[in-house]
């Protein structure tokens, strides 16, 4: 995770982010790579090193560590973080699948950087979870990610939609996308969701707050839960 800094963007200015890290792994971003980081110690550990802040809600920002063993795995992670102290807890994949019913978009098409077997777990989560999946378009990346400029994400958002999709879901919460949402929203005519957006917006919403992006529907649209 490279992009601390762009998290930042979605969060009012009387909230604080507090970050910790799982051990880094020395392996391409494959599904090898992702399970290992998704240990369940690790991410009891890490809730432990961030108790001390008092934080009101915890969120593991990680798309594919929280999907990659489905719809179980993301839940015992949430319950994982739950036991080690926090009062409230989300996950990437978690607050996508919130993200999606928020917006009652009932079929999405996917964009992603990953390789194609990493990409292919998040569509058998999706489709797990009750989404239907249109359509589909990736990188194909092992490395790299947080690199990747806003033009070929742009490009590779475009490549994904399908007239079918009633929302695009973009994963990675490597993948820089802040700047692209609302215009490509504007383009395409329906919500672009992507993995930081959805993790920070959940992650408010548990506490009852908003997260702020201009004209990012998933953020106008309807009222936050709390």
């Amino acid at each position: 995770m490279a992009l601390d800094r762009e998290l930042w963007r979605w969060v009012p200015s009387d909230i604080s982010l507090f970050f910790t890290r799982t051990p880094h792994a020395e392996l391409e971003v494959t599904v090898e790579m992702i399970t290992s980081i998704s240990e369940l110690d690790s991410i009891t550990a890490c809730t432990r090193d961030l108790v001390a802040t008092q934080s009101a809600v915890y969120a593991y920002a990680c798309a594919s560590a929280s999907y990659v063993r489905g719809r179980a795995g993301e839940r015992e992670l949430v319950e994982a973080m739950r036991i080690a102290g926090a009062p409230a807890a989300v996950t990437t994949a978690g607050a996508l699948l919130a993200a999606i019913t928020h917006l009652d978009a009932r079929s999405v098409a996917v964009a992603t950087p990953y390789e194609p077997d990493l990409a292919r777990l998040l569509g058998e989560f999706l489709v797990e979870s009750g989404v239907h999946m249109v359509a589909s378009a990736h990188l194909g990346l092992v490395a790299g990610i947080a690199a990747v400029p806003y033009a070929v994400t742009a490009d590779l958002v475009r490549r994904a939609d399908s007239p079918e999709a009633d929302a695009v879901v973009v994963s990675c919460t490597n993948l820089p996308t802040y700047d692209l949402i609302a215009p490509l929203e504007a383009e395409l005519g329906k919500p672009v969701v992507t993995a930081n957006q959805a993790t920070i917006w959940a992650a408010l919403d548990l506490i009852g707050c908003r997260a702020v992006g201009a004209s990012q529907r998933l953020l106008t649209t309807g009222v936050n839960s709390g």
